[in-house]
């Protein structure tokens, strides 16, 4: 075929038109390879059809595996000259041959062309009834392909019982193609085939007796199957078991849907824990295998860790980071660290997550720190070695890990408040090397969130002013919240930090993020600072990491769908079988919406569209005074939410309109209620939204430098 391959020439078609029709024999096998390969590297070819199609009656088998594969391939683009191969399908078909038999029987079912479907089906009815097992097997499985094409016409034809006739036969190859042609048919037809316990022990006793991929069809028919009664379960798992130490990675995949979907309907819990242990060894072993499958094979092991931690608990050493490792799989495996660290490992983990930070590829780097940090946030046992390893970090001021540092104590400082206050002066000694946007608007909200404790925050802040127009829009958001945190922490030392920062996200800004937080926070100040204060630096509710968890579903469902796209995707099976899915309201960014304060309003998205206002079956949907002040700090670990403050609550009402109103963007006055997280954050609740029924007018906004002038108001009833 390489030949064949470095031989073509355009302009060709011609002297293969010739060759195609010589009377030799090695001629003609040469002119079709030549055009095979044209075919595959995308020259067209389709010309020759007539040509290569009278090959066909060429005695050599070789020659119709060629002349097979190019009627397949142009088949459908040439319909009414593929009908002309139909006789010498039906010809071939009852060839003393068997492999030519099974041949023209798949070749013909590989035709997706209707006209083609009626001459299929005498030769399909006479395959499936054959003497040999190669064409019975190879007929079951043109069944399922036919039955895609027109299902009427099989049921008709009876070819369904024929295909149930085969789940008898005594070859374990033609049982496996049958199960999985009916298997596939099931999914269109649910009540058709179900199996059954007499055919649960078939199954079985016809595994040892399968090559590997019959193994495998076996074994995802049997993962269907629900035992009746203890004593089966006990049966499938041990039968089963034995499949584990197959050398084919699928089959000991299947084999561990089988264990993990029976375990809990063992008669014993020996049995049961005895049946799991013997997952470990198996799935291990699989990471010596070549990439893709070592992540096929970690995915599979983060599904059971979600259900049965201890089972890898003392084998954590074996998914420390190779350095040939591909960086997809190294990913998964800081995964995995992060989810098997417990008191009796966090040392060895910790230290190896520290070496990883200092590695060449700045992804892998960053994935490191982030690691670190959110194991701060999962065991708060481990936080003070975390912290401890991000400062050294911090320290090195190497580029790009000082600012994935920043960033992961900002979560941090999240969680645990007022608790690592010395890291703060760290920051601030490391602030000229820190860059990157995100890691840069982390930076500022620690210096607004802690301005009472950084004496030199005014001058700080002042010189990221300076550049205020160059930043990205996220920075710009962060530097006007912190100069908003610095007046109400300093007082009058921050009043000319606050001036600039509201006049450069009102007057000289073209983001109406920006300029409609800074009317925002303008309205906010012109009620009294007393007022504001409560708002702006009111408690935070405490952070917590959920991205490596599973609800009980989820986990059930990719348990049953292991080494599947559904459980590579992490997403339920169903969800990849609907192409559409209905719109959703959702709030924008929402995985890092505990990240900022809750000054850091948030923001209805419909989806792609930048409109303020969610969209929902035609009705418009808005944010209320009372999922402004008491939804956000409700959000995390079931916690109640802190009283709302009435002086705040009335604030709010005299703003964006009188109570239990909803809010419209007249009624904000272009005021986008956003927030704009700074890296990598942590999972929050979902505010709620409800339809809006008649929103009030805001009243005018006052002009922007005469806001810290205005007296404090108390707000109207």
């Amino acid at each position: 075929m390489s030949k064949a391959f470095s031989n073509a020439k355009k302009g060709e078609l011609f002297e293969l038109k010739a060759e195609l029709n010589s009377q030799s024999n090695s001629t003609r096998k040469e002119a079709v390879r030549k055009t095979i390969a044209s075919m595959t590297i995308g020259r067209d070819v389709s010309g020759l059809f007539t040509d290569v199609l009278n090959c066909m009656q060429s005695p050599n088998i070789e020659i119709k595996k060629l002349v097979y594969l190019y009627i397949v391939n142009y088949a459908h683009t040439k319909p009414d000259l593929a009908i002309l191969a139909v006789n010498s399908f039906v010809r071939d078909s009852e060839d003393p041959n068997p492999l030519l038999r099974a041949l023209a029987i798949r070749t013909m079912a590989c035709i997706r062309v209707d006209k083609i479907v009626e001459y299929l089906l005498e030769p399909l009815q006479r395959t499936l009834h054959d003497q040999d097992p190669y064409v019975r097997k190879t007929a079951a499985v043109c069944v399922a392909k036919l039955h895609a094409m027109n299902p009427e016409l099989v049921q008709d034809q009876g070819m369904l019982d024929s295909l149930l006739d085969l789940l008898t036969d005594g070859n374990p190859m033609v049982v496996s193609n049958a199960v999985a042609s009916l298997m596939d048919i099931a999914e269109y037809r649910p009540d058709f085939f179900k199996i059954d316990s007499p055919l649960v022990m078939k199954l079985l006793h016809a595994l040892n007796e399968c090559n590997e991929w019959g193994q495998v069809l076996l074994l995802d028919a049997l993962a269907e199957y629900n035992p009746r009664n203890h004593d089966e379960a006990d049966a499938i798992v041990e039968r089963v078991t034995s499949r584990l130490q197959h050398a084919n990675g699928a089959v000991v995949l299947a084999a561990t849907r089988i264990v993990i979907a029976n375990a809990e309907k063992l008669s014993s819990d020996e049995k049961r824990m005895n049946s799991l242990k013997k997952l470990t060894a198996p799935l291990i072993s699989l990471l010596s295998a070549n990439g893709e499958f070592q992540y096929v094979a970690l995915r599979s092991i983060r599904i059971i860790n979600q259900k049965y931690s201890f089972l890898f608990q003392n084998d954590v050493r074996v998914f420390f980071c190779k350095y040939n490792d591909p960086l997809y799989v190294k990913f998964e495996k800081v995964e995995l660290l992060i989810a098997l660290l417990d008191e009796s490992n966090s040392s060895i983990v910790l230290q190896e997550m520290n070496e990883y930070a200092s590695e060449v590829d700045m992804d892998f780097v960053k994935k490191s720190i982030e690691g670190i940090g959110r194991i701060a946030l999962a065991h708060e046992a481990s936080a003070d070695k975390c912290v401890e390893l991000l400062v050294a970090l911090l320290k090195a001021g190497h580029d790009g890990v000082t600012d994935q540092a920043v960033v992961v104590l900002k979560n941090i400082f999240r969680s645990y408040p007022q608790r690592y206050l010395s890291v703060v002066e760290v920051i601030c000694n490391n602030c000229e090397s820190i860059g990157e946007p995100d890691a840069k608007a982390s930076m500022i909200w620690i210096f607004g969130e802690y301005a009472e404790h950084i004496p030199q925050v005014v001058e700080l802040l002042g010189e990221l002013m300076e550049g205020f127009s160059t930043e990205p829009v996220s920075v710009q958001l962060q530097l006007l919240s912190a100069a908003v945190k610095v007046y109400l922490a300093r007082g009058h030392e921050g009043k000319g930090l606050l001036e600039s920062a509201l006049r450069l996200s009102t007057k000289e800004t073209y983001s109406t993020d920006l300029r409609d937080r800074g009317y925002a926070y303008s309205r906010l100040l012109s009620c009294g600072d007393e007022v504001a204060r409560k708002v702006v630096m009111n408690e935070r509710p405490a952070v917590s990491d959920t991205r490596g968890e599973m609800s009980a579903d989820l986990q059930a469902d990719l348990s049953r769908n292991m080494g599947k796209m559904s459980s590579l995707l992490m997403r339920k099976s169903a969800s990849l079988r609907s192409p559409t899915a209905p719109p959703v309201l959702t709030v924008r960014d929402s995985d890092n919406l505990l990240s900022m304060g809750n000054d850091e309003l948030l923001m209805i998205d419909d989806g792609p569209t930048d409109a303020i206002q969610g969209r929902e079956n035609g009705s418009e949907q808005f944010l209320g005074t009372d999922d402004l002040i008491g939804a956000l700090p409700s959000v995390a670990n079931g916690s109640q939410p802190p009283q709302k403050d009435a002086k705040a609550g009335n604030l709010l009402d005299e703003l964006f309109g009188a109570p239990g109103k909803r809010i419209d963007r007249q009624a904000l006055e272009r005021v986008e209620i956003s927030f704009n997280s700074s890296g990598p954050g942590v999972s929050s609740s979902m505010l709620p939204v409800a339809p809006a029924t008649a929103p009030a007018r805001a009243q005018p906004l006052p002009p922007v430098d005469d806001i810290l002038s205005l007296p404090a108001t108390q707000p109207q009833k």
